[in-house]
């Protein structure tokens, strides 16, 4: 005998971030292009550029993963950003303010990406258990709008 079962039935869960290893590897890899490719088209004296990306590379990757991975996707991007995109290439430094700077832009831009990304979740998981803004307050009828009083 058959048994049909819907597979709607209850609300969806949030979706689970990825594993903070992979949020790593992914800014390691996207850093490495993204500065490479900077380097490549615009030269390697465009800090300001090259920062410019990795915060959005970081908060593209913090929309994925947990808060606890955006201090190391920050750290990840930095190095890059510190040992490729400025002169000397391939030589890491440490310039106090900028770099503290830079440090807290990227991580900054990580954990907008992740704290955005659970409000949004957030949200449409309300929106999905309590039926949306329609199911909750129906529009009062006016007596004066309808057509067919005189």
């Amino acid at each position: 005998m058959i048994k049909w079962v819907s597979l709607n039935t209850g609300a969806r869960p949030v979706p689970q971030p990825i594993a903070t290893p992979l949020v790593w590897v992914g800014a390691c890899s996207g850093a490495l292009v993204l500065v490479a490719l900077l380097n490549a088209v615009f030269g390697p004296g465009r800090p300001g550029l090259a920062l410019t990306l990795l915060a959005l590379l970081a908060s593209l990757l913090g929309s994925y993963a947990r808060f606890t991975a955006a201090p190391g996707t920050a750290v990840a991007c930095w190095l890059f950003l510190n040992g490729f995109a400025i002169p000397p290439a391939g030589t890491l430094t440490w310039a106090g303010h900028r770099d503290t700077f830079w440090l807290a832009c990227l991580l900054t831009a990580a954990l907008f990406g992740t704290a955005l990304a659970r409000l949004v979740h957030a949200h449409a998981a309300y929106r999905r258990v309590t039926g949306g803004p329609a199911a909750a307050s129906p529009a009062p009828a006016h007596s004066g709008d309808s057509p067919h009083t005189p």
